[in-house]
């Protein structure tokens, strides 16, 4: 049994958004107890914290005891393609600068040079769960489950799926008959794996698979239909779905509108929907549902949102990497409205933020400056409700992350303000208007360099 003792901050229970202010934990005098099997066994106030024990260990952080923050879309094989500049919005960055970074990772050395700095940054960031859009090569997969395991991080990943593409993609494209290969065998080896390397639960392992085309205008109708038929047989085992929604305009001739064209369908949805046959009409499987997560959402139509919300399927929110290609603003409040669970995501490499907080900060001022009654200022905690429980559930993973309520597993992170030069004063200051203003302050302001130690399970993970 071991005792950590800090402030306490996090948002308890199982709230919604809208609650997440009223549902907020701010100790000072907090206390965090993890028994030996790494789960949280009381949280709360020191002074009704158990007295400890002969052989129990109490460690006084001198920090903040927050959740371990879980990032719910970034991609691995963009590790080193941040800030890299293309000229241009989505397509265009593309074709000029992805394809071909992510196609250097043929190369089984190569890949593991940038899944061991992937891994490194992670834990730098404090990111303890992750779902990772994945590389197009198997050794490179293996790399970053491997190398994820043995520091103790949970990751939900997958290949990236591409059965067509421009020349830029060439050497990221498979046949039908190999992407399904490829994507069975990778759920058969990594999907429930743990450390130990014995197969555990696969709904709580670290490691988990999920099934991931690039986006639409990657993949065929063939290639849909032959998902849906795969999804449909591994959904049952945790699996998830993850992709891209609705990123980038373009003033009516980018992404989405190409998407359209292509299928000829109705909206973007339809075709992970199953609809993805001329006229939206049904041509296999919907790959929607409580483990499906869409990256970005930022220009849907009222019935997608609708469907999403019916489904149970989640948006990963990247303010981030939205300003970096122009892709416009997630509408908050209409989208909020429909139902639909919202978590955030980094973006990596679009997003050039690893630390959770700092996309945080982004999501503030982009919903601040949205247009006239649009604006929204969100309250402190509904930041990191975002950052924390909101990707626990986008995840399916509730029951066990995204807090430190006791019974949960002791996934947290160790902020040290003193080791950033101002944050403490700035804190300081905060505090005297209560505990919201302490905690936007802490959002805002933190760097990496004020992240100290980071757990999982209760284990202290090392890159």
């Amino acid at each position: 049994m071991t005792i950590y003792r800090g402030h306490l901050v996090h948002v308890a229970g199982s709230p919604t958004l809208g609650e997440a202010s009223a549902a907020l934990v701010s100790e000072p005098a907090g206390a965090l107890v993890v028994d030996g099997a790494g789960r949280i066994t009381y949280s709360g106030p020191w002074a009704d914290a158990p007295a400890a024990r002969e052989g129990e260990v109490v460690v006084q952080t001198g920090g903040y005891l927050l959740p371990g923050f879980v990032d719910t879309h970034l991609h691995f094989p963009q590790t080193f393609t941040t800030d890299a500049f293309g000229g241009g919005e989505l397509l265009e960055w593309l074709e000029r600068c992805v394809f071909p970074a992510e196609s250097r990772l043929s190369d089984p050395g190569f890949a593991d040079l940038v899944a061991a700095e992937f891994v490194r940054r992670r834990v730098a960031a404090g990111t303890t769960s992750a779902l990772v859009f994945g590389s197009a090569f198997p050794a490179a997969q293996d790399a970053l489950f491997r190398r994820s395991l043995a520091a103790g991080l949970r990751t939900v990943s997958g290949r990236g799926i591409q059965t067509v593409g421009p020349q830029s993609a060439v050497p990221l494209l498979t046949t039908e008959d190999a992407a399904i290969g490829l994507a069975r065998d990778e759920i058969a080896r990594w999907h429930g794996q743990d450390p130990s390397g014995a197969a555990a639960d696969p709904r709580t392992a670290l490691a988990q698979v999920a099934v991931i085309p690039r986006f639409s205008l990657a993949v065929t109708t063939a290639t849909l239909a032959r998902l849906g038929d795969l999804y449909a047989d591994v959904r049952g085992d945790g699996v998830y779905f993850h992709s891209h929604l609705n990123e980038n305009d373009r003033h009516g001739d980018g992404e989405i509108q190409a998407v359209r064209d292509v299928y000829d369908v109705e909206c973007y949805l339809d075709t992970y929907d199953g609809r993805f046959l001329s006229g939206s009409r049904s041509g296999g499987e919907s790959l929607l549902g409580r483990r499906s997560i869409l990256a970005h959402a930022v220009h849907c139509q009222d019935r997608e949102l609708d469907r999403m919300a019916e489904t149970g399927s989640s948006i990963a929110h990247c303010p981030t990497s939205q300003l970096f290609l122009g892709s416009g603003t997630m509408p908050w409040r209409r989208t909020v409205a429909s139902g639909v669970h919202v978590a955030i995501g980094t973006d990596i490499g679009a997003g050039d933020e690893w630390l959770i907080p700092r996309v945080l900060n982004d999501c503030y001022k982009v919903h601040m400056s949205e247009p006239g009654a649009d604006a929204e200022a969100l309250h402190p905690a509904q930041l990191l409700f975002l950052g924390t429980l909101a990707g626990a559930r986008a995840l399916d993973q509730e029951s066990s992350i995204g807090n430190l309520d006791a019974g949960k597993d002791a996934d947290f992170v160790i902020v040290d303000a003193a080791a950033q030069p101002g944050l403490s004063e700035a804190l300081a200051a905060a505090a005297e208007q209560g505990p919201a203003s302490h905690l936007f302050t802490l959002l805002m302001g933190m760097r990496e360099h004020a992240v100290a130690e980071v757990f999982v399970r209760g284990s202290r993970v090392v890159a």
